[in-house]
């Protein structure tokens, strides 16, 4: 039997054919691995049922769920129970950076793709966002199947380009988005960081939850350049001729105080951060979503 978990690992990813297909097998090799791990009560936590209670009425009591498990359980309507997710893609030129095979876009764009899948399987809604300096995309959320095919279009034609404004789009999203529901947001937030916090409280503020993937290319930490190098700049094109021999071990300390400005921000905000690169297998990502979701429950 072909082991799928091997989707699991960004290179893999990389090297198929269409965003449909490599969120599918993502999301399979995740759940065979789901199954196979202390996490499996996931599978049953993200369902739209739960247990039968005395006020119930007796006709909302899924019958198909009695047969095969012999518990009472009542399937709640939709806008009871399902989540309500927007998935925010941070498409601006720095996301274009890669050392390895696979771009943060490339990697933000999988990542997106994958939890869509996975929320619609759960009967949830996903709505898709994607900006630079200010939104490029806006798809609102719906739990339909054909919904998975307008937000896997979208995805596929992603180009990354363009300065990036992270704290003015997200207010602006946090006023446009008016129906609660979980924010998750993939971008390498290269932006001043306590605006960027000032607008992730924002959201809190409109009552939402939010989880954020801060996405970085494992170079962008080590910096680890050999010789002098130009260093340009991705969304201004400006360069800069620098000796990392010089400049690492400062730069490296700069890096570490920027990942932990937001690492303590969005703990005070209550906020859900999780820093990746783009080798994280997908599934500890995945895992993050499914630990914010069960808390949420």
């Amino acid at each position: 039997m072909p082991d799928s978990t091997r989707f699991l690992k960004p290179e893999v990813v990389a090297k198929l054919r269409g965003i449909d297909l490599k969120a599918r097998l993502v999301v399979e090799g995740f759940l065979a691995g789901l199954h196979r791990s202390p996490y499996k009560g996931f599978s049953v936590e993200f369902t739209e049922h739960r247990a039968y209670m005395p006020w119930d009425e007796p006709k909302r009591i899924d019958w198909k769920v009695y047969a095969k498990t012999d518990r009472f359980v009542v399937r709640d309507y939709e806008e009871e129970t399902n989540l309500r997710a927007y998935l925010v893609l941070d498409a601006s030129g720095s996301m274009s950076y890669a050392t390895g095979k696979v771009s943060k876009l490339e990697y933000a764009s999988y990542l997106a793709a994958s939890l869509a899948y996975l929320l619609l399987h759960q009967k949830d809604s996903a709505g898709l966002i994607t900006f630079s300096d200010k939104i490029n995309t806006y798809v609102p959320p719906r739990s339909t199947p054909a919904h998975l095919n307008a937000l896997l279009h979208q995805l596929s034609i992603i180009k990354p380009g363009g300065d990036t404004d992270i704290a003015g789009t997200f207010h602006q999203l946090a006023e446009r988005v008016k129906r609660r529901g979980l924010v998750i947001i993939m971008s390498d937030l290269w932006d001043e960081p306590a605006a960027v916090l000032t607008a992730l409280r924002h959201f809190r503020h409109k009552k939402h939850e939010v989880l954020v993937f801060h996405i970085q290319d494992p170079n962008e930490r080590e910096f680890a350049f050999r010789a002098p190098v130009v260093l340009r700049d991705m969304e201004t094109g400006q360069e800069l001729i620098v000796d990392p021999r010089v400049l690492r071990e400062q730069y490296q300390k700069d890096f570490d105080r920027f990942f932990a400005t937001y690492e303590r921000g969005c703990r005070e905000a209550a906020i859900d951060y999780h820093r990746v690169t783009t080798d994280t297998p997908f599934d500890r990502a995945l895992f993050s979503y499914l630990e914010r979701r069960s808390r949420m429950r």
